[in-house]
């Protein structure tokens, strides 16, 4: 079994990290984002050093429901999910963060050949599956730094391994619009591969004022971490937003089924990122995030256009959030 200073990271040629410099797919989607009619940035680009720790904070909010419950499932019921999965298993952890989640799985696993945590935040990725490795000193880490809403090339493991399961907590997949959700879990079919499966954390329809508050807390981190995005720009891509001129705003859109994060301009403004002039009139908006969510009928009938089928699932006693067990069709 590999030992913690033996932790493998990868950086397969397919699924190279983001880069963020001039000439990398940060300043390419922000131009075109800023340019369009509706401003818009990908929610991606929230997750540098500083926005993975603030969402982090985010996570421990008492209005942050969504962690704390999905939390509480998989405490409850982490043994059913352990035999879903199976014996000698390559698990792998979509948007793998703090690693706080999988540490609840992995106590009852039994015998996983490799851990995969893929994330797009080097940095962050890399301290997480460090601290990982001291705690579980016999699993074997294999960490990718990629964008996994692109199929990601798995590193060999050390042994034969069962079957390929995604663990993808969080309901990360909210933050993509049902078309995009249909080619992602397609992306992760491919994945894993004929017999694989997929545990996936879906937040369900609610009271919409529980799920607004979960988007625009009283201590004002949410805020903190939409405007962090504009605060990158300016260290990354020689921006010159002035914060204080704009604000967070969290609503939720009833027809589409989402809550919708945005950044306002509270002023009529001209705003230049590397050396291109972007306008903006007082109450515009730059639409950073969306978080979608569903019935289970209607989380399944997407998986299923992607060749899932719904093998098991848990919720809370509220019936807020779902952790769903899908295993692979085709």
């Amino acid at each position: 079994m590999k030992q913690p200073d033996k932790m493998t990271s990868v950086f397969a040629k397919d699924n190279p990290p983001q880069s963020c410099g001039p000439n990398g797919s940060f300043l390419a989607d922000v131009m075109t984002g800023l340019a369009s009619c509706h401003k818009s940035l990908p929610a991606k680009y929230f997750y540098d050093a500083t926005g993975s720790k603030l969402f982090e904070a985010i996570c421990a909010l008492e209005e942050y429901y969504p962690t704390r419950t999905e939390i509480g499932i998989l405490e409850t019921y982490a043994d059913e999910m352990a035999a879903a999965i199976g014996d000698n298993a390559m698990v792998i952890e979509y948007g793998a963060g703090s690693m706080e989640k999988i540490r609840i799985l992995l106590n009852v696993l039994t015998d996983p050949v490799v851990f995969v945590p893929v994330d797009i935040s080097e940095a962050h990725l890399i301290a997480a599956a460090r601290g990982l490795c001291l705690n579980y000193p016999d699993l074997d880490v294999q960490h990718v730094v990629a964008d996994f809403t692109k199929p990601v090339l798995l590193p060999a493991p050390s042994r034969p391994v069962a079957r390929r399961v995604v663990f993808f907590p969080g309901s990360t997949i909210g933050n993509f619009d049902p078309n995009q959700t249909v080619e992602i879990l397609r992306s992760i079919g491919d994945t894993i591969g004929p017999g694989g499966g997929l545990l996936i954390g879906v937040d369900l329809q609610k009271d919409e004022d529980r799920m607004v508050r979960a988007y625009d807390d009283a201590a004002g981190v949410t805020a903190e971490f939409n405007l962090n995005l504009l605060a990158r720009i300016n260290r990354e891509l020689d921006g010159d937003f002035l914060l204080e001129r704009f604000r967070h705003v969290a609503r939720y859109n009833r027809d589409l089924g989402r809550i919708e994060m945005h950044l306002q301009s509270s002023v009529n403004q001209a705003v230049r990122v590397a050396g291109r002039t972007f306008n903006f009139t007082a109450g515009e908006t730059i639409h950073t995030e969306n978080s979608y969510k569903y019935t289970l009928a209607g989380f399944d009938d997407l998986a299923c256009q992607a060749g899932f089928r719904r093998d098991q699932h848990w919720t809370d006693e509220g019936g807020m959030f779902a952790e769903i067990f899908y295993n692979r069709t085709r």
